[in-house]
C-alpha cells in the first residue's frame, strides 16, 4: 500500500494523462492510498475510493458530488460522463485520459477526493470549500 504525505502540488503536463500522472496527483492529496480494486487501480482516503483507473479502456471513474457531476459532464459528454447505470446516478462519473485537459482532470480528481475525504482532511485541499 502506497501512502502520501502532505499538501498536493500543482503539477506541470506535457500530454495526456497516464497511470504515472494519475498516481502523482492521486497520492499528492493527505493521507491518499493506492490499492488493487478486481482489475482496476483504486484510490482512497480512510479505504474509501475515490477514483480508480481502468488501464484497458484508458479511463478514470472519479466519485463527484451530483452539482460536480452535473458541471464537469457539461463541458463535453464525450470525455466526461456519468457512468451509465445506478451508480452514474451516485456520482460515478468517467473521464476519457486521452482526451482530457490536465487541467481539468487535476481538478476532478481534487473534487473526488473532497468528496469522499473526511471535513478535515477536504478542507486541508480546498480551506475555502465549507
Amino acid at each position: 500500500m502506497l501512502r502520501a504525505v502532505g499538501r498536493p502540488k500543482i503539477i506541470s503536463f506535457v500530454n495526456m494523462v497516464d497511470i504515472s500522472i494519475f498516481r502523482q496527483i492521486a497520492l499528492s492529496f493527505p493521507e491518499a492510498t493506492e490499492e488493487p480494486h478486481f482489475e482496476k487501480t483504486s484510490f482512497r482516503i480512510k479505504k474509501k475510493i475515490f477514483a480508480t483507473y481502468n488501464d484497458k479502456e484508458n479511463q478514470a471513474c472519479v466519485k463527484l458530488s451530483e452539482r460536480d457531476q452535473d458541471l464537469f459532464c457539461l463541458s463535453d459528454k464525450l470525455i466526461i460522463f456519468p457512468v451509465p447505470n445506478k451508480w452514474g446516478k451516485q456520482g460515478w462519473t468517467l473521464v476519457s485520459l486521452d482526451k482530457v485537459q490536465e487541467n481539468v482532470f487535476l481538478e476532478l480528481l481534487t473534487c473526488a477526493y473532497c468528496a469522499v475525504a473526511p471535513e478535515k482532511l477536504a478542507l486541508l485541499v480546498r480551506p475555502d470549500a465549507e
